[in-house]
């Protein structure tokens, strides 16, 4: 598949080196949090993963990884119940949240992880940054943009991450690529471009890998 431009345009070879080695290292599950009294300390920078359910979450952080499990995956929408905390090599703290958007469970277990979600979002001194994760196929859903105004609200930048783009034709992504980036621009948390990935094909790993170790600092 054709990547575009704005897949490759900010990564250095330096910047990709340093995303590789960032995740070649130790990547450890701590703890899942299902009240903000349980959150670990604010030791680390950290990135959190948001997204629909079976949007291909917990597929993307095993890939980043390498590590076929680190994630639980699951064809059962809303399997992820909590924010997962996982220690990439003491640089950093991924957060695989919720998936929203749910199918089977109550409105009362609903309810609960969109609180949470809420609260975590607007009182987290160390977030750096949200990835918001787009079935490459689907685009959009009212679900989406409710938790890109949540970020807007609490200030929380964020990013598009398109997954399983190997499925989609280049022009087909090309075309709903223009039509999401077009609305980022009505949001103020939001990085104007969409970054394009597929955890089954290892597209665009390397650059998120990237992104991530320049926000942790390293």
């Amino acid at each position: 598949m054709t990547i575009l431009p704005e897949d490759t345009r900010q990564f250095s070879p330096q910047a990709l080196d340093e995303g590789r080695k960032l995740f070649a290292g130790a990547c450890d599950f701590m703890l899942g949090v299902a009240a903000l009294g349980q959150l670990p300390d604010a030791d680390f920078p950290e990135i959190a993963f948001a997204g629909r359910s079976n949007v291909g979450k917990s597929s993307f952080v095993n890939a980043l990884t390498g590590r076929k499990t680190l994630a639980k995956t699951s064809n059962t929408p809303g399997r992820t119940q909590q924010l997962n905390y996982f220690n990439l090599g003491d640089a950093l703290y991924l957060v695989d949240m919720p998936g929203y958007g749910y199918a089977k469970v109550s409105k009362t277990q609903v309810a609960a992880w969109t609180q949470l979600i809420r609260d975590y979002l607007r009182g987290r001194p160390n977030l750096r940054c949200c990835f918001i994760m787009i079935d490459a196929r689907h685009g959009l859903k009212d679900s989406d943009r409710e938790i890109m105004e949540m970020l807007d609200v609490a200030g929380v930048s964020y990013r598009i991450i398109f997954t399983k783009a190997d499925k989609v034709k280049d022009q087909e992504l090309a075309k709903m690529r223009g039509s999401v980036e077009a609305e980022l621009k009505k949001h103020a948390a939001a990085f104007p471009y969409i970054h394009v990935t597929s955890a089954h094909k290892d597209i665009g790993l390397d650059e998120a890998r990237a992104i991530m170790a320049a926000m942790a600092g390293v």
